[in-house]
C-alpha cells in the first residue's frame, strides 16, 4: 500500500494532520474513560507519531503494529521504548495485553471486507485488558465519497519535496484512492504511483462486527478528525 511512499509519509501528513493536537484528544479521552489507563497497543501505528507523542507527552506505555517495515523502522527510531511489532491487524497474536487498543486514520478500512473487520476485532478483544477499551478511527462509510474526486497534497522536508495527487474510484463496497507522487531532491525527480483499496462500511456494519467480536461498541459522529470514532469494551 505505502511500498512507494513510506518513507515520505512524514513529510506529506506533517503538511496537514496535527498529530499533537490529536494526541492531546485520545489522552483526553482515556483520561475521562479511566485515569488509569497506561498500557497502548497502536495497531496500524505507521510512522509511531501518536506514539511517540502519546508516550513523550502524556505518560502512556505505547507499543505499536504495522505490516511495513519501513513504517516500523521509522516508528522504532521515534519512539525507542515502544515496542514495534511487523503483523497483520487481522491475524497478530502478541505477549501482552493492554489497557487500549488504537486503530487510527482509517487504518481499520484497509482490511477491505467486513468479514476480515469482525477477525482484527477479534485480535483487539484478544489483546484487551479486562476493563480496557478499544478505539477505532472509521474510513467513510458508503455514500460519502464521490468517484472522480481529486485531491492535492505537497510536503517539503529533509532536501525533499513532494506532491501528491489522488482520484478517488468507487467499486461496490470497495473505495480505491490512486496517488501519483512527484519527488524532487538533490538526486533529480522521480514519478512513482500507489494505489490504495479500503473497504467502505456503515455503521450498522461496523456495530455489528464489533457485536460478533465480543465488543459492545457506541458510535461518536465525529471522532478526532471527522471521520468518527468507535468506543469500545468487552461485552458482558
Amino acid at each position: 500500500m505505502f511500498n512507494e511512499s513510506a518513507e515520505l509519509y512524514d513529510t506529506i501528513y506533517s503538511s496537514f494532520k496535527n498529530y499533537r493536537q490529536e494526541a492531546a484528544q485520545i489522552a483526553g479521552l482515556l483520561g475521562a474513560i479511566n485515569p488509569s489507563y497506561r498500557t497502548v497497543l497502536d495497531v496500524g501505528c505507521g510512522t509511531g507519531e501518536h506514539a511517540r507523542l502519546l508516550a513523550n507527552l502524556h505518560g502512556f506505555t505505547v507499543d505499536g503494529l504495522d505490516l511495513n517495515p519501513t513504517f516500523l523502522r521509522i516508528a522504532r527510531e521515534k519512539h525507542p521504548f515502544g515496542r514495534f511489532y511487523e503483523g497483520d491487524m487481522t491475524t497478530f497474536h502478541l505477549p501482552t495485553r493492554y489497557d487500549v487498543i488504537l486503530c487510527l486514520f482509517s487504518s481499520i478500512g484497509y482490511v477491505k471486507t467486513l468479514d476480515r473487520v469482525e477477525q482484527a476485532l477479534r485480535c483487539f478483544r484478544n489483546h484487551l485488558q479486562r476493563g480496557g477499551v478499544v478505539l477505532v478511527e472509521p474510513w467513510f462509510p458508503p455514500g460519502k465519497l464521490q468517484a472522480g474526486h481529486h485531491s492535492e497534497r505537497t510536503g517539503e522536508g529533509e532536501g525533499v519535496r513532494v506532491r501528491r495527487v489522488g482520484i478517488t474510484e468507487l467499486d461496490g463496497p470497495l473505495s480505491r484512492l490512486r496517488f501519483e507522487y512527484t519527488i524532487e531532491s538533490a538526486d533529480g525527480i522521480r514519478n512513482a504511483t500507489e494505489v490504495h483499496e479500503l473497504g467502505l462500511f456503515t455503521i450498522d456494519e461496523m456495530m455489528a462486527a464489533f457485536a460478533a467480536a465480543g465488543l459492545k461498541a457506541e458510535h461518536q459522529p465525529t471522532g478526532f478528525a471527522g471521520r468518527g470514532l468507535y468506543i469500545a469494551r468487552i461485552a458482558g
